[in-house]
């Protein structure tokens, strides 16, 4: 695709540090908007996504750093 930029927003609920939404756009966004989706699904924290173990090197391991 010769994609070269990409952006993300992820919403935080403030007490909770529930996952709220997330927005994607460029490379891989459409794999890694699945990830986020279970997690918004299964009501999962931040801290809680943020312990998940991606292989590495992938867009999927950039989820922590999103956080």
């Amino acid at each position: 695709m010769g994609e070269t930029t990409s952006g993300f927003k992820v919403l935080i609920e403030e007490g909770s540090q529930h996952i709220l939404g997330v927005h994607l756009f460029g490379p891989h966004a459409d794999e890694v908007i699945n990830i986020f989706a279970v997690a918004v699904r299964c009501g999962l924290r931040a801290e809680e996504l943020k312990q998940v173990l991606f292989a590495y090197p992938t867009t999927a391991s950039d989820i922590v750093h999103m956080l």
